[in-house]
């Protein structure tokens, strides 16, 4: 049963048809999203560059799917101590594992939809897995 309202109604329908296990992905608008046979649904989400930002996609996000895990790619990492940024550190209940940039990338053809924001911070990605609410 739903229990709010998502920015989109294509995010909607594939939050509610996700498997333990699936994975879905939320990019800044320059990610590559793969095409052909097989490749993730495509959704698209951005307005014009900034909008919507890829924390608002999060947070509406995270209200309906159930997290399991999650990755981001090492680049994003930020500052000396390369730390979580706001973004992903304020939102997710555990600490995403890190991949480099390239292996996410690959990663990302497995999801079952890549989500494309208005972002345009680079590395601002991140591969969401489902869990199950029990």
């Amino acid at each position: 049963m739903k229990r709010t309202t998502l920015l989109h109604a294509e995010l909607s329908q594939v939050i509610a048809s996700m498997g333990h296990g699936d994975m879905l992905v939320l990019g800044d608008a320059g990610l590559p999203i793969p095409v052909g046979p097989g490749a993730p649904q495509r959704i698209d989400l951005a307005v014009c560059p900034g909008t919507p930002g890829l924390q608002e996609v999060l947070k509406a996000v995270l209200t309906e799917l159930q997290v399991e895990a999650s990755i981001i790619a090492t680049e994003a990492l930020v500052g000396d101590e390369r730390q979580l940024p706001t973004w992903c550190a304020d939102q997710l209940p555990s600490k995403p594992a890190n991949l480099s940039h390239t292996e996410f990338k690959k990663l990302c053809g497995q999801a079952r939809a890549m989500v494309r924001t208005g972002e345009c911070t680079p590395y601002a990605n991140i591969i969401l897995v489902a869990g199950v609410t029990f």
